[in-house]
């Protein structure tokens, strides 16, 4: 007996198919991963990261918005994302819209299980979004901000960093890394 092949779906087909589903997914290359459950704390650093991202936004009186996890970041024709927090600059985008077309700033909070996903799968694939400029990835037990963000020239240039603040240029904004966790 020879095993089928899973079926793939295209992220337009995906969209349609996750459409009032319960629960949460993402789409890698063609295929449906169901996210898990969260931990408290990831829940709670998640929640100070979009807290002080839409501070810092109303503080530099940017034209940016900050969304919440639950919306999809295009990747490509067969893989979206659904980061934790997210900016995008410019006008507000259809209030009925799962769908985020250009994040110019996407924070992933790390947990046991996505690790390995937040630093390697998605790391290159956020970089494929022509728009985005950062990638926050935060670790919510050490407190450490793993800042990637576009490199000037080429390529994507890192920094680790668990004090001070971020400058998040473009779109310019100023973050406290402290702003980023919540102490328990």
């Amino acid at each position: 007996m020879v095993a089928q092949p899973k079926p793939r779906m295209t992220v337009d087909e995906f969209l349609v198919w996750a459409e009032g589903r319960p629960g949460r997914y993402e789409l890698v290359d063609g295929e449906i991963f169901a996210m898990s459950p969260e931990r408290a704390r990831h829940g709670l650093v998640k929640y100070a990261a979009q807290t002080a991202l839409h501070r810092a936004i109303g503080q530099a009186g940017l034209a940016c918005h900050m969304l919440p996890d639950g919306m999809t970041v295009r990747i490509d024709a067969t893989t979206t994302f659904e980061p934790d927090a997210l900016v995008y600059c410019g006008p507000l985008i259809d209030l009925d819209a799962v769908e985020v077309p250009n994040p110019v700033i996407v924070v992933e909070v790390l947990s046991p299980g996505t690790k390995s996903v937040d630093t390697g799968t998605k790391l290159i694939g956020y970089f494929k979004v022509a728009s985005l400029c950062h990638y926050l990835i935060l670790d919510p037990v050490d407190h450490i901000v793993i800042h990637h963000r576009r490199g000037a020239v080429k390529g994507v240039e890192t920094d680790i960093v668990s004090e001070g603040i971020l400058h998040l240029s473009p779109p310019g904004l100023q973050i406290a890394v402290a702003e980023l966790f919540i102490e328990v």
